[in-house]
């Protein structure tokens, strides 16, 4: 957790002002992966890992950004926004600040420090959680709050724009319009979203980040977007209307299946069903059936790994190791694969024996040691009132 007091302290010593803060969280995914890109189904929660902002107006246009956690501080003109990309995190606080200003945001000047718990690299959604941290603090300062949903997709834009990555809408949409103690079941093509009570009973969620994330990753994910366009583009001559593998079912997929190369169709196969098993998993939560909801990240674990294969070795010790211990109903990798994190449903009363055995499985097979810790749902974006 970050310490707010200590944070206004070292934002009045730096800039003699006192703050407002804001917070955002970071999230996880509990089901449903590569599915948004899909028009599919994502099940994720926002966790109790935030980035904070202290935040002052100033009389001018320029932003004064100081990150604590690097201790690197930048400048950027409001009149004169660049264009990014420059590989740099501050390319996240102008990106959000341009996309603000597109949808009508007269913003103000403004001194900025920012702390973040949120993993850089995790699959935690680092980069969401500071996009909209920056995005409610900047239009809330120059008192032009504007939707939640045109929040999210400021903070999509700044990533598409400044940052050059093509995320979907599931990181900034969760970090803006979570609740606490809520998992958020949200429809990719409608941007409806259904808010789901986390009835786990004596069950946590536990995160375990492997501490690895291999380079190939934005290739191969580019390839699989590609594979699911294909599995499109030949279904629809048979299949006509379709618009996305959101809209076909396992048994037209089963049925038209020589119609494939085998690589697309074990693709298209994961996405289908993952769809079905996202829809399923919010069923077991809102019922309390915490048993169907491991059963399925479970399931989920093995078509990632083996139809999609996005999973790589490490993920699969730590997801392995997991499902092996006493306590524990279900586990899987999330996130987009190739490194990051696995997310496990574990008994309370186990929670210690669970992170000592697998910590030290995984070291031993891979000689790292993994970060391990339970989170709970937290609220989306918000104003933090001292």
């Amino acid at each position: 957790m970050i310490d707010i007091p200590d944070l206004i302290a070292t934002f009045q010593r730096r800039y003699g002002a006192k703050p407002r803060v804001f917070r955002a969280p970071g999230r996880v995914n509990l089901i449903g992966e590569h599915t948004d890109y899909n028009d599919g189904f994502v099940l994720p929660m926002a966790i109790d890992r935030e980035t904070v902002i202290a935040i002052a107006p100033r009389g001018d246009r320029r932003l004064r950004v100081w990150s604590l956690n690097l201790d690197d501080a930048r400048e950027i003109d409001l009149d004169n926004l660049g264009p990014g990309r420059s590989g740099a995190w501050v390319d996240y606080v102008e990106g959000v600040a341009a996309a603000l200003a597109s949808r009508g945001v007269e913003l103000t000047g403004a001194d900025i420090a920012l702390k973040s718990a949120v993993g850089i690299g995790s699959g935690l959604s680092s980069s969401a959680a500071l996009e909209i941290a920056v995005g409610t603090a900047l239009s809330s300062v120059a008192g032009k709050p504007i939707d939640k949903l045109s929040l999210a997709l400021a903070g999509q834009a700044a990533e598409h724009r400044y940052v050059g990555i093509q995320c979907g809408i599931m990181d900034q949409f969760t970090s803006v319009h979570a609740l606490k103690d809520h998992a958020i079941l949200l429809d990719c093509r409608s941007l409806q979203a259904q808010q789901i009570p986390l009835n786990l009973g004596d069950c946590q969620v536990v995160i375990s980040d492997s501490r690895v994330k291999h380079t190939l990753a934005s290739s191969q994910y580019n390839q699989r977007r590609q594979d699911c366009h294909t599995g499109v583009q030949i279904l629809s001559a048979v299949l006509p209307g379709i618009r996305a593998l959101r809209d076909v079912t396992l048994d037209e997929l089963e049925t038209h299946r020589l119609l494939l190369p085998e690589t697309v169709f074990r693709r298209c196969r994961h996405v289908i069903a993952e769809n079905v098993r996202t829809l399923r998993a919010a069923e077991a939560l809102s019922a309390g059936d915490v048993r169907a909801m491991g059963k399925l990240m479970s399931e989920s674990h093995a078509s990632l790994r083996d139809d999609y294969q996005v999973s790589c070795a490490e993920l699969d010790i730590l997801v392995e190791s997991a499902a092996s211990q006493a306590g524990v109903l279900g586990a899987r990798m999330t996130g987009g694969g190739f490194g990051g994190c696995s997310v496990s449903l574990v008994a309370r009363r186990t929670l210690a024996s669970f992170r000592e055995r697998v910590s030290k499985e995984y070291r031993a097979k891979t000689g790292i040691n993994p970060e391990i810790f339970p989170v709970n749902a937290s609220a989306g974006a918000e104003e933090v009132i001292i």
